[in-house]
């Protein structure tokens, strides 16, 4: 049964975060965007010392290179930076900006672009030529394929103290580290370019249509805590569709929302 408008959307308290759901409009944003969560899920598991979390963060490494070997994304990565820091230096002179926090940014653009130039077009080789590295890429692409039995040295090097795997996996990422970071400052420039506006799904669908002078990379869609719908967006660069689904339990497909759902919508 369908729950009443109040009730999809109850009014947050301060203390409360939105639930934010992302889209991207371009096949180079997915990329990043997807580049952005295997590196988190990278770093997360790198520090933790069970043997199955340093499995997961070499899963992460090995689907990053994957990511990074398909096509010269680091010289996208480096063109970004560059005109980022280009429109950032036009606002040096403008009257009451944060000067302070303009520094900063500038820097930080200008340190990551020097990294990926340091580290320059070949800084996957080390990876590619990793037998380690690639028998473990070889077996993964069989369900269960890193057993034990089927690899007795990525096993015996498990078993080594967390200490000596954080070390291997310090020198391996030490080259794909510069773009990594590089794209998620892009990612943080990008979610705070754009302007929130709260909008309203008439019976849980709305559209829209981009501006022909409007230049969007991704969406992002806010909810309030405790929604019992969530959005399913597809679209393009000119016109997107987000329509909310109420979500029922794991044996059930989700039905579309038939009261108007409000939220908040940020076009980046």
């Amino acid at each position: 049964m369908n729950q009443p408008a109040e009730q999809i959307s109850p009014t947050p308290t301060p203390a409360e975060t939105p639930v934010v759901y992302e889209q991207p409009l371009g096949e180079r944003m997915r990329t990043f965007l997807r580049l952005e969560y295997l590196y988190q899920q990278l770093l997360f598991n790198m520090e933790r010392h069970s043997s199955w979390a340093t499995r997961a963060a070499v899963t992460s490494l090995l689907d990053i290179v994957a990511i990074l070997a398909r096509g010269d994304l680091r010289k996208d990565v480096i063109k970004e930076l560059e005109r980022q820091i280009y429109i950032f230096d036009r606002f040096q002179n403008t009257p009451d900006i944060d000067e302070g926090r303009l520094d900063d940014v500038m820097q930080s653009l200008q340190s990551l672009r020097n990294k990926l130039n340091f580290v320059g077009p070949q800084y996957l080789t080390p990876l590619r030529e990793s037998e380690f590295l690639n028998s473990v890429k070889h077996r993964s692409s069989i369900p269960g394929g890193t057993c034990e039995f089927d690899l007795p040295d990525f096993s015996f090097w498990l078993r080594k103290p967390h200490e000596k795997r954080l070390s291997d996996m310090r020198e391996w990422t030490k080259n794909i580290r510069p773009l990594c970071d590089a794209v998620g400052q892009l990612m943080w420039l990008l979610r705070n370019s754009g302007q929130t506006v709260a909008q309203v799904a008439s019976k849980g669908v709305f559209q829209y249509t981009l501006g022909r002078d409007m230049s969007a990379g991704m969406l992002r869609v806010s909810l309030a805590p405790g929604t019992v719908a969530y959005p399913e967006i597809s679209g393009s660069h000119h016109r997107f569709t987000v329509r909310f689904m109420e979500w029922s339990n794991v044996e059930e497909r989700a039905n579309q929302v038939t009261e108007d759902v409000p939220f908040n919508l940020t076009i980046c």
